[in-house]
């Protein structure tokens, strides 16, 4: 095969410079040759030909331009070293030989070889078309040493990355015909190099464990083979900085610093100690918070009631830039142009607290020139421009430059988002750089199910979420399970109308075959809504639907036979369901307004999530009513952030508005995510009359749930939580409560209680979560559920 002896790279470049040093030692003693020696420096030399050997691609005239030696031109040894030289640097020659030969310079150079083919060999872990992509060095092209080098390097760092520290990659060449070279990079992939252990030292308010979840990096643990965030990597070391130094400064404690990140390499067990050292300070509460102007006509007290920020509240940086952005904001609607609300914070160490002076001033004047977009070879313009609240021509704001970048990185578009502003062609204008790195966007899935309720479940589901790279959402899923099935298509347009206004389509087919309910339903129809922003943490949602909704196969009551005794039994539903049982079309509006501090998240350790809706239907089809529905979440994190407890709050109401009164598939029914404890149509009005005692829901509901998640001790990779919890409530209300021999069904409000214990797992296949509750108040014809078990994953 012709092999240039298997030499590494490293050892070819050695034998390279020694080639060419001896090249030139051997020139150098010609000159030195031919005269004495201390003559020889200032010898010149009058060559009346220059002859070139050994160039077969470079034409003679691009080598003696580089030499730039002219014929019967007087020459010093110094001149020729430099002529030398530049052949040398030109990059197109192995091997350069200067040789005096009487009145004749010879010129003897070896060419590099053509590179043939690039191969990777000993690569498992990251595959061939991934590692081309980072190699440089290209075939039919001269090869070039640095380059191979550099690009054995790239291979390196992208195993590094993935925390394979000691792989190691050596560029060969292999030497062919007609000064041809095989390119090949010889790769031990070694070992995975883990965080053994990941440690803190300083740290009082909070434990070890509390920090953890903070960071990117975890430690190994039992789950070692599925979790990939436990990986050395030392780029993600400054990542956790950043996490960890946001963390403490939201909760107040302003003095933080990081002292140092000492990583320790047990070579022994291939892993890393990582031992973080900080120094947390005071917590630092609000103080006095004020606002002052120098400017005519400004009412400061006018934009301090914007701040929202009260007195005794843990100090956060958040909360000053989001009363800051609303004061600016107030300022551009008032055509108060250049006008910033600079925070000047003052310290009380004796009470740790920080006053807060909101100053009105006039910044400079200075003016978008031009916003540059780059790097965006699918998502249009467009798409990152409406991130930003200014456009060309506007005053220049730095805030909302930070703000505007955030949100392009918000988007999910892109694995690197760079936003900076630089000075424009004339004074007082800036131009703002957009340099993105695109990503995919779309997903194909194919995920399973499965809870003690419906069973096993297959969904396969498309996603694209930056559709025609118009920022577009396109979705189709399929999912299958014992009692249901579904398939849904949806399409969102996040700027609907060139607006902060989502537009939203959904197409449905819902199924349903519960082993509780001696019927079928199916639904079929289309939703289109609208939802756009109130408030800083209040959106509104507007809705339409148009549904076909069928009540089928609902038992008749003929008699049938036991297929065990023979006997004669019936098997008939309630009356109630079998004069349900028709197609009805549903045509309605509806609203729901959600407020959630989630979004700002100025108390990191505290949220509420508030939503209420309505639906009228009436406007045209079959049905008329409206229906109205209520949430409220409180949660809390609590002893030092290692215990969160949840308060939950829901209930509804649905309303007739003609004398065909509601169905069971309009009525409310309490899934074992509302009242756990009790199976899925456990609770609630039932003909006990009708042989099979369906479950009828009801007009009215409401659930109360109080729960706490805690640490069980294990380490925090383990992915394990525990909890307690308390349920409450009820489904009651009918219209039509005449059953079985106009019996009349018990639609009154019966409170139902339970208690019980959780196990929260993140394991590799998704969040799972155990369930155990005992049911303390219930109905004798109710249905309680001891154990409940869900899953939900992709793969």
């Amino acid at each position: 095969m012709g092999i240039v002896s298997g030499r590494p790279l490293c050892r070819l470049s050695a034998i390279v410079r020694i080639r060419i040093g001896l090249g030139l030692g051997l020139a150098l003693a010609a000159i030195l040759a031919l005269t004495p020696p201390n003559e020889a420096a200032a010898q010149s030399y009058n060559f009346t030909d220059v002859r070139i050997e050994g160039n077969e691609r470079v034409d003679p005239g691009t080598i003696l331009g580089f030499a730039q030696i002219g014929r019967g031109e007087a020459l010093t040894g110094g001149e020729l070293n430099a002529a030398y030289q530049r052949i040398v640097n030109s990059g197109l020659f192995e091997t350069v030989e200067l040789v005096p030969s009487g009145n004749t310079l010879i010129v003897r150079v070896r060419e590099w070889p053509i590179v043939n083919v690039i191969s990777i060999e000993g690569n498992d872990k990251l595959n061939d078309e991934e590692l081309q992509a980072l190699v440089g060095s290209q075939p039919r092209r001269v090869y070039d040493p640095t380059q191979a080098e550099a690009d054995a390097a790239a291979i390196a760092e992208a195993y590094e990355v993935r925390g394979r520290l000691a792989a190691t990659v050596t560029p060969r060449i292999i030497r062919r015909s007609d000064n041809r070279v095989d390119l090949v990079f010889e790769i031990v992939e070694g070992q995975v190099v883990e965080v053994e252990r990941l440690s803190f030292v300083g740290n009082r308010a909070f434990s070890d464990r509390r920090l953890r979840r903070v960071l990117e990096t975890k430690q190994a643990g039992l789950l070692r083979t599925f979790v990939q965030r436990d990986t050395f990597i030392a780029e993600r070391l400054d990542l956790d900085r950043r996490l960890l130094t946001d963390f403490y400064n939201s909760r107040g404690y302003v003095d933080f610093r990081i002292l140092g990140v000492n990583s320790e390499f047990a070579r022994e067990r291939n892993a890393f100690f990582v031992t973080i050292s900080v120094q947390e300070g005071q917590q630092f509460r609000f103080g006095a918070i004020t606002a002052s102007t120098d400017l005519p006509g400004v009412d400061a007290a006018e934009f301090l009631r914007l701040a929202r920020i009260d007195s005794g509240d843990i100090y956060s940086p958040q909360a000053v830039d989001i009363a800051v952005t609303r004061m600016e904001r107030l300022a551009i609607r008032k055509g108060l142009s250049f006008v910033r609300a600079v925070p000047v914070i003052t310290r009380d160490e004796r009470n740790q607290r920080l006053n807060v002076d909101f100053h009105l001033e006039r910044g400079p004047r200075i003016f978008v020139e031009r916003i540059d977009i780059e790097g965006n070879a699918t998502t249009l313009d467009r798409v990152i421009r409406r991130q930003f609240d200014i456009v060309e021509g506007d005053p220049f704001n730095p805030r909302e430059i930070r703000a505007s970048a955030e949100r392009i990185r918000a988007l999910g578009y892109f694995s690197q988002a760079d936003v900076e502003a630089r000075d424009g062609t004339a004074e007082g204008l800036v131009i703002v750089d957009v340099d993105v790195e695109e990503q995919p966007t779309g997903s194909l899935t194919l995920g399973g199910s499965y809870s003690t309720n419906s069973g096993v479940g297959v969904n396969l589901g498309f996603s694209e979420r930056n559709f025609l790279g118009r920022g577009q959402t396109l979705s189709f899923d399929i999912t299958t399970g014992t009692d249901a099935s579904a398939a849904r298509f949806s399409f969102i347009e996040p700027y609907f109308l060139g607006r902060d206004l989502s537009a939203r389509l959904d197409v449905f087919y819902e199924t349903s075959d519960f082993d509780e309910a001696d019927y079928n339903t199916q639904v079929v129809g289309f939703s289109p809504a609208l939802t756009f922003p109130v408030s800083l943490n209040g959106r509104l949602t507007l809705r339409y639907r148009l549904s076909e909704d069928t009540i089928e196969n609902v038992d008749d009551g003929e008699p049938d036979l036991d297929p065990d005794t023979g006997e004669r039994i019936d098997t008939g539903s309630s009356p109630i369901l079998q004069r349900e049982e028709e197609d009805r079309l549903t045509s309605a509006v509806g609203y729901t307004y959600s407020y959630d501090t989630r979004r700002t998240g100025i108390d990191p350790n505290a949220g509420v999530l508030f939503r209420f809706g309505q639906d009228f239907a009436g406007l045209g089809g079959d049905s008329q009513y409206v229906k109205t529905t209520a949430q409220g979440i409180y949660q809390r994190r609590v002893w030092n952030e290692e215990v969160t407890l949840r308060a939950t709050v829901e209930g509804g109401a649905i309303n007739a508005l003609n004398d065909k009164g509601t169905r069971v598939t309009d009525r409310f029914f309490l899934s074992t995510a509302q009242l756990r404890g009790f199976a899925p149509l456990g609770v609630g009005p039932r003909d006990l009359e009708a042989s099979n005692e369906d479950a009828l829901g009801g007009n009215l509901y409401s659930v109360a749930r109080l729960e706490a998640e805690f640490p069980l001790g294990l380490p925090e990779e383990y992915g394990l939580r525990g909890g307690v919890f308390f349920d409450a409530g009820s489904v009651w209300s009918l219209e039509d409560v005449e059953g079985e021999n106009g019996v009349e069904v018990d639609d009154s409000f019966n409170l139902r209680t339970a208690v019980g214990v959780s196990l929260f797992w993140t394991s590799p296949l998704g969040p799972l979560q155990f369930n155990f509750a005992k049911a303390l108040s219930k109905e004798d014809y109710d249905e309680t559920q001891v154990f409940n078990l869900s899953l939900q994953t992709a793969f």
